[in-house]
């Protein structure tokens, strides 16, 4: 069994508003008691001060992570969010690369990797998400664009700096779907993601420290079987997220 810590992040996407988002948070905090698991979620902008508002005032250990952010410290970029305003807010990790954000908002690798630099710099814990569709799974380059995602995304990180990245394994085919990956298939994907890292990084242990979560329709009666595979290191969950149960459920699974 690894000794990697489970991860579980909850992304609440472009849902909820006020009251539906303080009633999940404090609904998580009452619920989401260990300390076996890193548990994150991850609200829209208007409510991450809020979320982690409630989570504070509870004495949660739940951090709190954003969906987005722009790279550039500060300046004239009209509707953007910078880094030290998330910080400000209490925001302590940041997703980058999510599939809605490759291929619904058409993020570049090319920016998804100064998005990773910036926040490793700025202090931030990264989840670096990666994955690819269905046609060119069933064309069998699962590994290929997992492996070129990985690597652009990672470009110009040390080995030292990896130990705040976390990699979410996210088929396109498998998110808001209803679709999962079979246990054995999301294993394959973690585990040549590991090796990938190995090359990525020779002659250090990042492949073996780096935690590796699945993202694709997770839910508490799948979650058991997909986080018992030794490659899979906790969950990015989207729909299941919204309910306390659902997403509590998840974390009693991871630990």
């Amino acid at each position: 069994m690894s000794d990697r810590k489970p991860t579980i992040g909850g992304n609440w996407k472009m849902n909820l508003h006020t009251g539906d988002a303080k009633a999940l948070a404090v609904g998580l905090a009452e619920a989401v008691k260990t300390d076996a698991v890193d548990v994150t979620v991850f609200p829209a902008f208007p409510y991450l001060a809020m979320v982690a508002g409630v989570f504070c005032d509870a004495g949660s250990q739940i951090k709190v992570g954003a969906q987005d952010f722009y790279h550039q410290a500060n300046g004239a970029y009209t509707g953007e969010v910078s880094l030290s305003m998330l910080k400000d807010v209490g925001v302590a990790t940041v997703l980058v690369g999510h599939s809605e954000r490759r291929h619904v908002i058409g993020e570049t690798d090319v920016l998804i990797n100064e998005k990773v630099l910036a926040a490793l710099e700025a202090g931030f814990e990264v989840v670096l998400a990666i994955g690819e569709k269905l046609e060119q799974r069933e064309a069998g380059q699962t590994d290929f664009i997992n492996y070129a995602q990985m690597c652009y995304g990672l470009a110009g990180v040390s080995a030292e700096q990896m130990s705040k990245v976390t990699i979410a394994y996210e088929p396109v085919w498998a998110i808001g779907t209803g679709k999962t990956a079979s246990p054995e298939d999301a294993q394959a994907a973690h585990a040549a993601i590991r090796g990938c890292l190995s090359g990525i990084y020779p002659g250090t242990d990042v492949y073996a420290t780096t935690r590796i979560q699945y993202g694709g329709s997770m839910k508490p009666a799948n979650a058991g079987e997909l986080l018992a595979q030794p490659d899979i290191d906790g969950g990015l969950i989207g729909g299941a997220s919204l309910k306390v149960e659902d997403f509590n459920g998840i974390i009693t699974a991871a630990q």
